[in-house]
């Protein structure tokens, strides 16, 4: 019998701009632009404008396959749909990781710019403390309902975008442009593993198509949604990147460069100022990532790929709790034990090998499905996925073996859980059949 409950369309189409921008606005920015300055130098300004470009690719073949689905699910339902189940149900699984790995190294992140009030942050115990108790409170604002979830998302993008539009507009008076002169270049090596680092900061965007069940008018909001929140990210990040290399000189040593940066130019309370901003962006971002995550077991119920347990609706909230409590203790697990970087690590691999296979769906769908008006289509769609497709294989040359050997055993894991899950339905249904 067919389950009366239903998810609740409650994301409006500028709650779905908010929702995309909140969940790909997150730590990285706040952390990234060291790293890669380290890695590139003032040329870490191009890595960004090659990230955007490769970014922008991705979401015009993301915007066209988006609008031809209207159910939870995803990136998970399209491959679904182009491939059949074991390659979606990989695909379902990576998507599973990225929010994973995403969730452990933001709110890790979280402690340690925390930590510019009081080194009692770095205690082991408080930090277990911290990542229970948030994690506890935005499982509960996702419990109650997905419009409440909406409003939260929208107030913690506005209360975000704040202190960075700060950041810039303050920064740009106090750039110092001998630091912006371009010295040697770096290596193809080092450039690739800045412009691969910053998928993370760029990344994340397919998590607002997760949530297409709950979307109002998916077909039409989704591509408009992709695009608006495109060129804000886009915008603010180059201008840090600028801002930080002009301003702060011993970037490439900075654990805390935004607010190292900050501090420079307004002081202690700028610092102050912009690590709130960066506790309050993270927050966010951890927001969405239990958001989209909790929905990953239920669509995945749905086509019996998980047991139909995940599949269960609350009947108040119309939420799917189950899932949601199931993925929100998975995430407070990972994210104590698992390092900063190993989930900085499996998190990108995983959302790389995601962004090739739906560019290639894109491909075998409109192969499959004739051309119609009833979705959004973009022009030369398979020259761009091609295009797609080539820039996830040099973003993934730049990876090392042993992130790519976890990546595989945590892919591993999944497809042991599919077996497991696939042989007991099969026994199940054996026997129903033979007592008939």
């Amino acid at each position: 019998m067919k389950n009366p409950l239903s998810l609740k369309r409650g994301i409006q189409k500028w709650d779905l701009v908010f929702l995309i921008i909140n969940s790909v606005i997150g730590a990285g920015i706040f952390a990234l632009p060291a790293k890669v300055f380290a890695l590139s130098g003032v040329y870490s300004i191009l890595a960004f404008l090659v990230c955007a470009f490769v970014m922008m690719v991705l979401i015009l073949v993301f915007a066209e396959v988006s609008s031809r689905f209207e159910q939870t699910g995803g990136p998970y339902l399209y491959v679904h749909k182009a491939f059949g189940p074991v390659p979606a149900f990989i695909i379902g699984w990576l998507l599973m990781l990225t929010r994973l790995f995403s969730y452990a190294t933001l709110i890790n992140l979280m402690v340690l710019y925390l930590s510019f009030f009081s080194e009692a942050f770095n205690q082991p115990e408080i930090r277990i403390c911290i990542i229970l108790l948030i994690t506890g409170m935005i499982t509960y604002f996702n419990w109650i309902g997905i419009k409440n979830t909406a409003k939260v998302s929208n107030i913690l993008t506005v209360a975000k975008l704040f202190p960075l539009a700060v950041f810039i507009l303050v920064g740009l008076f106090f750039i110092d442009f001998e630091n912006l002169k371009p010295g040697p270049a770096p290596s193809l090596k080092d450039f690739s593993a800045a412009s691969l680092l910053l998928i993370f900061a760029f990344g994340g965007f397919e998590a607002g198509l997760v949530n297409s069940g709950e979307i109002v008018n998916p077909k039409k909001n989704l591509p408009f949604g992709l695009f608006t929140a495109a060129a804000v990210i886009a915008g603010f990040y180059v201008l840090i990147q600028i801002v930080s290399i002009g301003t702060l000189p011993d970037l490439a040593s900075s654990e805390k460069p935004l607010a190292d940066a900050a501090s420079g130019f307004m002081g202690w309370w700028g610092g102050v100022f912009i690590t709130i901003g960066a506790v309050i962006s993270i927050l966010g971002t951890l927001n969405v990532q239990i958001l989209s995550g909790s929905r990953l077991p239920f669509a995945l119920s749905e086509e019996d790929q998980l047991p139909k347990l995940f599949g269960k609706i609350h009947p108040k909230f119309a939420t799917p709790y189950v899932s949601l409590i199931f993925f929100s203790a998975l995430v407070a697990f990972v994210a104590i034990f698992w390092g900063f970087m190993n989930s900085l690590a499996v998190s990108v691999i995983s959302r790389l090998i995601l962004y090739g296979l739906v560019c290639a769906s894109l491909i075998k769908l409109r192969k499959n499905q004739p051309a119609s008006n009833s979705f959004f289509k973009i022009p030369y769609g398979n020259h761009f996925a091609i295009l797609g497709i080539l820039a996830t294989i040099w973003l993934l040359s730049g990876t090392q073996s042993e992130e790519i050997m976890d990546t595989i055993i945590w892919t591993g894991l999944g497809l042991l859980i599919y077996l497991i899950h696939r042989v007991g339905s099969t026994k199940k249904n054996n026997s129903k059949n033979n007592s008939l």
